[in-house]
């Protein structure tokens, strides 16, 4: 099977050289490489063009957009920009996949071997560690088996009837969420131990933290399912008052009407199966 990456990339000088470097020591190469330089104000761009210069599958390309990294929104913009760009569309895989990695030599190896074990898997990918006291331990922030966004692989039809992308926090859930409502299995491969650099939400601000409410809401929780995802979360990241900030963003988006990122249809499915999740850990 071919797979295509795309690697959203702003002022990551420090961190891409040793994520590019992880791929081109893949066991399986890509197909083709798509670097979205993200008005990057330090050396990104240099970095993946000397890159691009060695490697004919690797590309660079330059774009432009606000500087301010609210997360979710910015960095698919860019991953849609490195996706139209994408030179040849006769891939069985798309990647997305952050600037800040190292990935087990074997991990797009393996990852097809998963999903040509079963055609309706339709997203593959392992589990994030960050280093800690000099050891790397498992970015305990969600379920196991939910697919970080950093490292996400669609099969192509899975991507196509989920409508791509979203470009809002709450994406790397709706695009779950939305790969179960539609029949397709999300598999997530423990042995497969990737690297996370630069540790999730580092660089947010309040206002970003106030976003993880308003994904709750566009993503159809309801405000119970809401309550218990922000008390969940906030207790994993070890900041309680994080579940404050997540219930504010909830209701304020609520007050405002924010665009849903499902229908109706979906977000009634989803809150079925938050709720069923829920019983299972519970009984």
């Amino acid at each position: 099977m071919k797979f295509s990456i795309v690697i959203p990339a702003y002022n990551e000088e420090q961190f891409l050289p040793l994520t590019i470097d992880s791929l081109v020591s893949q066991t399986v190469l890509p197909h083709e490489v798509i670097v979205v330089n993200d008005n990057s104000t330090d050396s990104t761009s240099q970095i993946a063009a000397t890159y691009a210069q060695r490697y004919p599958w690797i590309k660079l390309l330059n774009t432009s957009s606000d500087a301010v990294h609210l997360p979710g929104s910015k960095v698919i913009r860019a991953f849609q920009k490195g996706f139209d760009a994408l030179e040849n569309k006769d891939f069985d895989i798309i990647v997305k996949l952050d600037a800040d990695l190292i990935l087990p030599v074997d991990y797009f190896e393996k990852i097809i071997v998963v999903f040509e074990s079963d055609e309706k898997i339709g997203m593959a990918g392992g589990f994030a560690y960050i280093e800690k006291n000099g050891e790397w331990i498992l970015e305990n922030l969600t379920d196991k088996d939910h697919i970080r966004g950093a490292f996400k692989a669609y099969r192509k039809q899975c991507f196509d009837q989920i409508g791509g992308l979203r470009p809002a926090m709450g994406w790397d859930t709706a695009d779950e969420l939305l790969c179960k409502f539609y029949g397709w299995k999300v598999i997530t491969l423990p042995e497969l131990k990737v690297k996370h650099l630069k540790p999730t939400g580092a660089n947010y601000d309040k206002a970003a933290r106030y976003k993880q409410g308003e994904a709750f809401y566009t993503l159809g929780y309801g405000f119970w399912i809401t309550a218990i995802a922000s008390a969940k979360l906030a207790m994993r990241k070890k900041k309680p008052l994080l579940f404050l900030d997540y219930l504010n963003g909830f209701l304020k988006a609520k007050a405002e009407k924010k665009q849903m990122l499902v229908t109706n249809e979906q977000a009634k499915f989803i809150r079925k199966y938050r709720l069923e999740k829920m019983k299972e850990k519970i009984f």
